[in-house]
């Protein structure tokens, strides 16, 4: 059976954007490189053979992780829930200070925009939780205490 990855609308529109890119203009100007380092003659010592190689690899290996992703993926609804779930923007309160955190898949996250995967710790305890929840998290520096304070679709 095959594992299905979470993504968000969003998450998963931006894959497919980054596919088009990468099996469009970055792949062509990628083998354009190599077709041109390769003619510039002795291939064992020549650097820029070396590095177009090395870039041709990255485009394609990039192409195989992102269609191997498309085919698991599943993009979740957040219409239907009750609770915080997948796609939701949520506005806690922690020590006195408000935070927003928006709930996504786990190729998505990125803390410094605020994006927080469904399976980390802070991610997971979120889940389900609705608005005026106490949520303590544990995390290796300690507990967390999260007070929800507004849930946005």
């Amino acid at each position: 059976m095959i594992t299905k990855i979470p993504f968000t609308q969003e998450g998963y529109d931006k894959i497919v954007a980054e596919l088009a890119e990468l099996t469009g203009s970055k792949r062509q100007a990628a083998v354009t490189r190599l077709a041109l380092a390769r003619s510039m003659g002795d291939l064992s010592e020549n650097s820029e053979y070396q590095a177009a190689k090395e870039e041709h690899a990255f485009v394609e290996g990039r192409i195989k992780e992102i269609e191997e992703l498309m085919k698991r993926a599943e993009v979740s609804s957040t219409q239907a829930t009750s609770g915080i779930d997948l796609g939701n923007t949520v506005v806690v309160v922690k020590d006195g200070v408000e935070s927003t955190y928006t709930i996504v898949g786990e190729f998505e996250a990125d803390p410094l925009e605020k994006k927080l995967s469904s399976t980390s710790p802070i991610g997971k305890a979120l889940l389900g939780r609705k608005v005026r929840d106490t949520v303590n998290v544990e995390v290796p520096a300690g507990t967390l205490k999260f007070k929800i304070i507004k849930i946005n679709k």
